[in-house]
C-alpha cells in the first residue's frame, strides 16, 4: 500500500510564483556532512539564486515551508578531470535547477570526473512511489545542431536507510536508444527565473525516475556515479550534476505537506 504522498507538480511554481548493500563510503571516498542548508543558493555567472526564500516549493495550509530539493551531500569521490563546480561545493548541487534551455548547458553545475560518484540526501521531503516519476535529476545536455544531444551520463541509485542501495539499470553505451536508464540525458528546462516548474516531468526537463521500477517505496538518498564513458579533460570532465528535485513527497513524519 503506498504513504501518503504530495505530487508536487500539481501544487507547486517556482521562479515565477511558479538490492545491494553498502556498508560505508567506499575505499578513498570523501565524506562531508553538509548540514542542512539554510540557503540553498547557487551561482550562476555570478548571479546569486536563493532557492531558501522566494523559490521554496510551497506552503501548506499552516505556513509549513516544502523543499523539494536535495539538502545535504553525505559522501562523495571525484575522479579524473573533476574540478568545475568545487568552488561552489556543496551549495552548487543544492535548491532548484538552472537550466539553460534545450541548445545550451548550464554552467550551474559540479563535475563528477571520470568515475566520481555523489551521494545526496532528502531531509524535509522524502521521495516515494507514487504516480509515474517520483524523481528527477538533472545535468547539463544539450541539442547540438541536427538533433543529436550532447550527453555525458551516470547511473542512479537510491536508498531509504543510505545501506541497501537500489540500482536503476543503465545503458550508457546505447546512444542510439538513447542511453536508457542514465541520467543526463535530457536538457534542462526548469530555471528560478522562468516560471517552469522544477518538480512537473512534463515541463522540467531533466531526467524522471520512477521508484516502482526498483521496487523502493520511499527514498531518502541518492547516489549518482559517472558511467566513465563521458569526455574527459580538463577539469570539466564527466556527469555535471546541477539539482535534484522530489516529485512525489512525503514529510519525514509520514504526512503530506
Amino acid at each position: 500500500m503506498k504513504r501518503p504522498l504530495l505530487a508536487l507538480g500539481a501544487l507547486l511554481t517556482l521562479g515565477a510564483c511558479t538490492g545491494d548493500s553498502e556498508p560505508g563510503p567506499l575505499p578513498g571516498e570523501d565524506i562531508v556532512d553538509a548540514g542542512t542548508h539554510a540557503d540553498a543558493g547557487v551561482s550562476d555567472a555570478g548571479t546569486e539564486v536563493d532557492a531558501g526564500t522566494d523559490t521554496d516549493a510551497g506552503v501548506d495550509a499552516g505556513s509549513r515551508p516544502v523543499d523539494p530539493f536535495a539538502d545535504r551531500v553525505t559522501a562523495y569521490q571525484f575522479g579524473d578531470s573533476a574540478g568545475f563546480g568545487q568552488d561552489r561545493f556543496p551549495d552548487v548541487v543544492f535548491g532548484p535547477p538552472v537550466g539553460a534551455g534545450q541548445f545550451t548547458g548550464s554552467l550551474d553545475v559540479l563535475s563528477l570526473g571520470r568515475g566520481g560518484s555523489i551521494t545526496l540526501e532528502f531531509t524535509d521531503l522524502f521521495a516515494v512511489d507514487g504516480p509515474g516519476v517520483d524523481l528527477l535529476v538533472f545535468e547539463n545536455p544539450f541539442q547540438k545542431y541536427g538533433g543529436d544531444i550532447y550527453a555525458e551520463t551516470a547511473s542512479v541509485s537510491v536508498s531509504d536507510d543510505g545501506v541497501t542501495w537500489f540500482d536503476f539499470p543503465c545503458a550508457p553505451t546505447d546512444k542510439d536508444g538513447g542511453y536508457p536508464g542514465c541520467a543526463g540525458t535530457h536538457p534542462v528546462l526548469s530555471a528560478p527565473d522562468n516560471g517552469v516548474s522544477p518538480t512537473d516531468p512534463a515541463v522540467a526537463g531533466g531526467d524522471g525516475f520512477d521508484l516502482a521500477d526498483v521496487g523502493l517505496p520511499r527514498a531518502r538518498f541518492v547516489r549518482l556515479t559517472d558511467t566513465g564513458l563521458n569526455s574527459y579533460g580538463g577539469t570539466s570532465g564527466g556527469f555535471d550534476l546541477d539539482a535534484l528535485s522530489v516529485v512525489n513527497g512525503q514529510l519525514p513524519d509520514g504526512g503530506v505537506p
